[in-house]
């Protein structure tokens, strides 16, 4: 029964014998190392200080402290340093590129050239009133007929209005003819001179001296062609001399009278080129040119009145037909952005202006005139920087969240009248 027991014994003692010479060594080498260096502790974590505390549905109003924000149920969100900004690396809002690029945003660059803005308007056409013939009695006699005529009508240059009898012509044209049948030449000239201050025209002083016999009825003809704009002659009246008795305006030439609003007064001037075109030619347009700028400026609806001249050929262009008028404007080197770059919120106008390092920085610009695909900038940029055309909004808006403030418009230096005040 003994025998077996022995041998397990045995290995029990080897084992413990061996752990302890284990443990001899250990302490040995342990003691030749020296004492084992710990590891450093590791700095404690430096928590960042917020620049202040916002609330992000007003961004642009600043807390000292963390609390509740005073415009809405919420807490102020902490605003912390961007060590970019702070180096000076960059300013304004950053966004990633792959953002960018999923927003469609596009830049284009602030250029320099010529610009020369166009001037739509509309108007309406007129009479040419420098085009106006008044037709007036040149003696006192009485209606002996009068032509078919009415007004509104459009007569040829010569038509005749009506015929006139001058009783007083009787005897000054028996006087002339017997001048002339002396032979004397200074007295027929003395009498043709007569019948000429009279009133009578050559052709009717020829035809006494050809037919040998007294006229005193003289024909009242137009001495151009165009509308009749009014007949006050009638058949059997008296008319005294000087009196009018019918006025036809040309229809050679019209005007155009177009209503350009006030804003755009600075870029009329008398002498440009105008190209109107109208509802009643379509695919057509007239040249003309601007003759005159009225000089008062509708109060309702903030207008001036700008006169161009247009020629009517075979008298097409009739008074009362509505026109819509373009008059290039006078070509100045500027500066210039897309018209879409231009963010307006009703008090100033904005662009977003790229910058390194993926950063957008909002920026005021003043504006002055306007195209179809650019917008002149007076102030606020420089030739060669990159503007946002697309996308602008929202990037404008995340500024708006970060607490990014538009780079302000420089003052303008001071006059010297304004130092001295």
């Amino acid at each position: 029964m003994t025998a077996p027991i022995l041998p397990r014994a045995r290995l029990a003692l080897v084992a413990a014998a061996i752990a302890m010479v284990a443990g001899a060594a250990g302490f040995e080498l342990a003691s030749l190392m020296g004492p084992a260096a710990l590891p450093a502790p590791s700095p404690p974590i430096e928590l960042k200080k917020p620049l202040y505390y916002f609330d992000p549905m007003v961004p642009a109003q600043h807390f000292d402290k963390p609390g509740k924000s005073p415009f809405m149920d919420m807490q102020l969100v902490p605003r912390y340093a961007d060590s970019s900004a702070a180096s000076g690396d960059g300013a304004g809002v950053k966004v990633d590129p792959a953002v960018v690029q999923s927003l469609g945003v596009r830049l284009a660059s602030v250029q320099r050239g010529d610009f020369a803005q166009r001037i739509d308007a509309t108007g309406v056409i007129d009479f040419n009133q420098r085009d106006v013939a008044v037709i007036q009695a040149r003696a006192g006699g009485f209606v002996q007929r009068v032509y078919a005529r009415a007004p509104g009508d459009t007569i040829a240059a010569g038509a005749p209005i009506a015929d006139l009898l001058v009783p007083s012509w009787a005897g000054a044209q028996a006087e002339y003819l017997a001048g002339h049948a002396v032979g004397d030449p200074s007295l027929a000239a003395a009498a043709r001179q007569r019948l000429r201050l009279l009133g009578m025209s050559d052709g009717l002083i020829d035809q006494v001296t050809r037919t040998g016999r007294t006229d005193g009825v003289v024909t009242i003809s137009t001495p151009i062609g165009g509308a009749l704009q009014t007949l006050d002659v009638r058949q059997g009246m008296t008319v005294s001399l000087g009196q009018t008795l019918a006025q036809v305006s040309g229809l050679s030439s019209v005007w155009l009278n177009a209503a350009v609003p006030e804003a755009m007064a600075s870029e009329v001037r008398v002498g440009q080129s105008a190209r109107a075109e109208l509802a009643a030619f379509p695919g057509e347009s007239f040249a003309g040119k601007v003759t005159a700028i009225l000089p008062t400026t509708q109060a309702d609806s903030h207008t001036l009145t700008v006169r161009i001249e247009l020629p009517s050929s075979r008298g097409r262009l009739r008074p009362g037909m509505f026109a819509t008028v373009h008059v290039s404007g006078e070509a100045r080197t500027v500066l210039f952005v897309p018209p879409e770059a231009v963010i307006r919120t009703g008090t100033r106008a904005l662009v977003m202006v790229a910058g390194q390092g993926g950063r957008f920085q909002p920026i005021e610009v003043r504006i002055g005139r306007e195209g179809s695909d650019r917008t002149e900038i007076l102030a606020g940029l420089e030739e060669g920087q990159k503007v946002v055309a697309s996308g602008q909004f929202l990037l404008d808006s995340e500024a708006s969240l970060n607490g990014v403030k538009a780079t302000p418009l420089a003052a303008e230096p001071m006059t010297p009248a304004e130092s001295r005040r």
